[in-house]
């Protein structure tokens, strides 16, 4: 029988999110033995082993609610960050705080400055609240155009979103650039820096942009455990901005949105700090790896601040992918994000790399 129930208007213009094909489907799909993820950014050396840790220590208080406030995580985070827990907002993953920013700020009719390509969740908010999405194109090298960006923003605009180093590029916004971001936004305009890779970051005039927050600046700075700390499986993000910011967004939040041991996890991990090193040093190590390999194979690739590499494959690109699945290797196409010549790659362990390198040069030779 045909639906008569009519959905909002704004509906036709949302796509749902497609996420990574899972290791146990591919596996079931083609009868694989061995199957490498490589497609979503995943902390290919696990999760942080204080995190894990203190999800064991509250399995026995499972009957009763997490704590609505998330108190013992914004402590942590802020005693981390040297910040005020009253700066901070915790939620389930960083996705649910782009939705919150869009049922907080957006109305129909208003307007949000997005980079393009970059992650789809900042177009899905803003599409849920009929507001309409200005991209504005990265330059041939997939940089930042900042001049483009701020001749962008007009009465109606709301939120200028940065995701630095962004997905799916791996490209960053140096910190002059975003102070002159910050300097030149009319004070209604809130600028969204997203930085999930935040912690892979090694330019010298990267910033996180917190330091910016601290300054008074209309700025929301968003982080992550599910890349670095390993907690992908959990889901949990925060944001970071002027109390006023955040009061605003609480209204709308619904009560115990992260699960209790998610909040236990995630307070242990920020302090895991030997977790964060070896994170660090695989990323390094695995990224050199990959450069080397796609160098001998003569393949283009763009420099990454990130846990993940955007890798040109030319006009036969999707045939590739599609053949490294036959291989066992899920990467990301990149025709989700207009680049159908591309493939985004990530970082995985040595022996992750080895394999997807392995099974790349028997299709291109």
């Amino acid at each position: 029988m045909e639906n008569q129930i009519q959905p909002r208007k704004v509906l036709g213009k949302i796509q749902p999110y497609s996420p990574g094909k899972p290791i146990w489907e591919l596996q079931k799909e083609l009868n694989l033995d061995k199957v490498v993820k490589l497609a979503s950014n995943e902390n290919p050396i696990g999760p942080s082993p204080k995190g894990t840790a203190a999800i064991q220590s509250r399995l026995n208080d499972l009957h009763r609610y997490p704590d609505a406030d998330t108190v013992s995580i914004r402590e942590a985070i802020a005693a981390k960050l040297d910040v005020k827990k009253e700066q901070l907002i915790v939620t389930n993953g960083a996705d649910e705080l782009i939705t919150l920013l869009s049922e907080t700020f957006l109305e129909e009719g208003d307007e949000i400055i997005v980079p393009a390509p970059s992650f789809s969740e900042y177009d899905f908010g803003a599409n849920l609240m009929g507001a309409e999405i200005v991209p504005i194109p990265l330059d041939e090298k997939y940089q930042f155009d900042v001049d483009k960006m701020l001749a962008a923003i007009t009465d109606w605009t709301k939120l200028l979103y940065i995701c630095s180093p962004n997905n799916p590029t791996g490209t960053y916004l140096g910190k002059e650039d975003l102070e002159r971001i910050l300097n030149e936004v009319p004070e209604r305009v809130l600028v969204v820096l997203d930085g999930a890779y935040s912690h892979y970051a090694t330019a010298e005039d990267y910033t996180e942009g917190i330091e910016f927050v601290k300054a008074g600046a209309p700025i929301l700075v968003m982080q992550t455990f599910s890349k670095i700390y390993g907690l992908a499986g959990l889901r949990v993000g925060f944001g970071i901005a002027r109390e006023s910011i955040i009061q605003t967004i609480l209204k709308v939040k619904e009560p115990f949105n992260v699960n209790s041991l998610a909040q236990a996890a995630a307070a242990a991990a920020i302090q895991d700090d030997d977790h964060v090193i070896a994170s660090r040093e695989s990323n390094e190590a695995g990224k050199k790896q990959l450069y080397e390999g796609f160098e001998k194979l003569g393949l283009s690739y763009t420099e990454t601040m990130s846990n993940f590499i955007l890798l040109q494959l030319g006009p036969d690109a999707e045939r590739i992918y599609q053949e490294l699945l036959r291989k066992g290797v899920i990467v990301r196409y990149g025709k989700i994000w207009g680049l159908p010549e591309h493939v985004r790659v990530t970082i995985g362990t040595k022996e992750e790399n080895d394999f997807f390198l392995e099974a790349l040069t028997s299709i291109l030779k």
